[in-house]
């Protein structure tokens, strides 16, 4: 099972931030879901920057066929640009994993967009 981040100030070096990241498990047939940790950013590159290195910790905590798109997402550049692309134009971007029992739910949000 993934350990929960703890949750970081959504302000980064005093500055507020203009991206809010989160990570999030649902567990499929609960009620409830379990946050992963989130994290506020002052830029587009520093949003993907923390979803990367999210998605790398809870693909190492998966089984590697679970593991294995995650692990292909992170080293996709041409998705990766796209998702910057995406950030900095102030849209959302998410990364949906999965396992047999949960759904695993990656999000950068630039203050302001719809999630």
């Amino acid at each position: 099972m993934l350990t929960p981040a703890a949750a970081e100030n959504l302000q980064a070096g005093g500055q507020l931030a203009s991206y809010q990241c989160w990570a999030t498990a649902y567990p499929l047939h609960e009620d409830c879901s379990i946050p992963l940790g989130s994290h506020g950013a002052t830029s587009p590159r520093l949003a993907l920057r923390w979803v990367r290195e999210r998605t790398s910790q809870i693909t190492d905590q998966l089984d590697a066929a679970y593991a294995q798109p995650g692990r292909h997402w992170l080293t996709d550049e041409p998705e990766n640009e796209r998702a910057l692309a995406y950030l900095a134009a102030g849209t959302a971007y998410q990364l949906t994993l999965y396992d047999d029992s949960t759904r695993y739910v990656l999000v950068a949000n630039p203050r302001g967009a719809a999630s």
